[in-house]
């Protein structure tokens, strides 16, 4: 590794200071023509041309005889002594570089306060995933992206600030991140798994423990509602703002009606005794999926993670709306409040039905906003190993007929035409379905004739040849019915034009 390292430096410090396009300020001859066409270069063009410029040198790293040499050593390594932690550790970075590099981004993947390379959400390999339940790697997968997206909306904060998710039902495991690390590192293997009571029964990736007093809120709520898998807390300054006014969240705006029944609780950073968890549960009650925590920020409650996220983002805005409202009229008395019992139901329902789609419900309460963050996540080069539910590509219709129209005849596709999937296995089984006799007239008159062969020696042979000739009569559009045996049968793809040509002049 070291060497492969110094191989590495030595090879960018020599091609950085090598570089003959490298320039100085103070050496730069304005009469250049090749400074004057860099200078007036486009800021996109320019980019593209950096970007050339790092995969060059990228490429010319692991084509070098000595980063083979030291691959190739380690691929022995663990081949022949097994899973080595160092040499493993090596063949991740190494395969991270490479994935990163050759995403074809426009700059480093980096969330708004990190630097560096993007480390990936999913961060488990094979050799790890049999020790965990049914469902956790994905489990672990979605809370990681989670944290991650709550980082890039610059809503997470260092102080007992945390998103947790029941593992399963039957043993009360949680999975929640080790006190220490930022939104922005965690992964899916650093995550810690708990029982309801904050005991470790899975350390995860790192040796740190776990902040059982921002723990306690989430252990409450886990332990008396058996419907919530996820919670998410925040306490941004929208969020805090509000959670310090008398009034709590207004009816102002449709956010806020979509939050449904909100509760409170005068929380202060800790449930110390039995008496304050057991008035933290009925402040809670066994509905409500909205909790503000007094001068502390707020809880969102889903019985899925996109349903904690659709509360929790909403929420968010809800009070980001409240606070720049009260901050403009000046009070409470100025605002116009909505009547929450007459439209709350209305706007809560339609949001908790989810998004229909010809008459059934395609996407649950959440689903499609979180799944197109996690297309952008992964667009990025998170890697979030998140498992899409519905695809939104639509595919290409096929036409399915019984005749067959080669695409010189007519490039129309036929009006009663039905669609199809563009699946290469459904593809190949409706073709064989399909694989019948099929006949199409010739799009030109012919006339079939049959002609006696000639020996060479002159003679007229009894055998006949069958030949093709142009009709005579005009007007005339009846053609022979030919075979179709390929559907680009007259015209075939990737044919020479001059054997096109003389074909056609044989034919006619």
């Amino acid at each position: 590794i070291n060497g492969l390292k110094q191989t590495a430096g030595s090879l960018t410090l020599s091609l950085s200071s090598n570089d003959p396009k490298e320039r100085y300020f103070d050496r730069v001859d304005e009469s250049d023509p090749e400074y004057l066409r860099s200078r007036n270069m486009s800021p996109d063009l320019r980019q593209d041309f950096n970007m050339m410029e790092q995969k060059k040198r990228v490429t010319q790293i692991l084509q070098s005889p000595v980063f083979k040499d030291e691959l190739e050593g380690l691929i022995h390594d663990q081949m022949t002594k097994g899973n080595n932690p160092t040499g493993l550790l090596a063949l991740r970075q190494i395969a991270d570089l490479v994935m990163a590099n050759t995403l074809g981004g426009a700059g480093p993947l980096t969330s708004p306060i990190s630097v560096g390379m993007v480390t990936p959400v999913n961060d488990l390999y094979g050799i790890e995933s049999p020790s965990f339940a049914k469902g956790e790697k994905q489990s672990r997968c979605r809370l990681a992206s989670l944290y991650r997206l709550i980082d890039i909306f610059s809503w997470a904060r260092f102080t007992s600030s945390y998103i947790t998710v029941r593992v399963n039902k039957e043993q009360d495991h949680v999975l929640i991140s080790p006190q220490g690390l930022s939104f922005a590192e965690v992964t899916a293997a650093n995550l810690v798994k708990v029982n309801i009571i904050g005991e470790v029964v899975d350390q995860g990736s790192t040796d740190l423990g776990i902040d059982h007093f921002g723990f306690a809120p989430h252990s409450a709520i886990y332990s008396m509602r058996p419907d919530v898998r996820c919670i998410i807390h925040i306490h941004t300054p929208a969020t805090a703002a509000v959670s310090s006014m008398k009034c709590g969240i207004l009816p102002i705006s449709q956010e806020a009606l979509l939050l449904g029944d909100v509760s409170s609780f005068g929380y202060h950073g800790s449930l110390g005794n039995k008496e304050e968890k057991v008035e933290f549960q009925k402040a809670l009650g066994p509905t409500a999926k909205m909790m503000i925590l007094r001068n502390h920020g707020l809880l969102a409650l889903g019985e899925t993670v996109e349903e904690a996220f659709h509360y929790v983002y909403h929420s968010q805005q809800a009070c980001e709306i409240q606070v720049n409202a009260l901050r403009c009229s000046g009070g409470v008395d100025s605002l116009v409040l909505l009547d929450r019992e007459k439209f709350k139901p209305l706007t809560q329902g339609v949001a908790a039905t989810g998004l229909v789609m010809d008459n059934e419900v395609k996407w649950k309460v959440g689903e499609a906003e979180l799944e197109s963050l996690m297309r952008m996540l992964d667009n990025l080069g998170y890697r979030t190993g998140y498992s899409y539910r519905n695809p939104i590509v639509r595919e290409k219709p096929r036409s399915k007929n019984d005749v067959e129209i080669p695409a010189t005849v007519s490039a129309v596709p036929p009006e009663d035409s039905e669609l199809g999937l563009r699946s290469p296995f459904k593809f190949m089984v409706q073709k064989q379905q399909r694989e019948r006799t099929r006949w199409l007239n010739s799009p030109n008159s012919y006339l079939r004739v049959n002609v006696p062969e000639h020996s060479p020696s002159g003679d007229v042979s009894p055998r006949t040849k069958t030949m093709w000739m142009k009709s005579s009569q005009p007007g005339n559009s009846i053609g022979t019915p030919i075979k179709i045996e390929d559907p680009n049968q007259f015209v075939p793809l990737n044919t020479d034009p001059t054997e096109v040509l003389d074909k056609r002049n044989r034919v006619s």
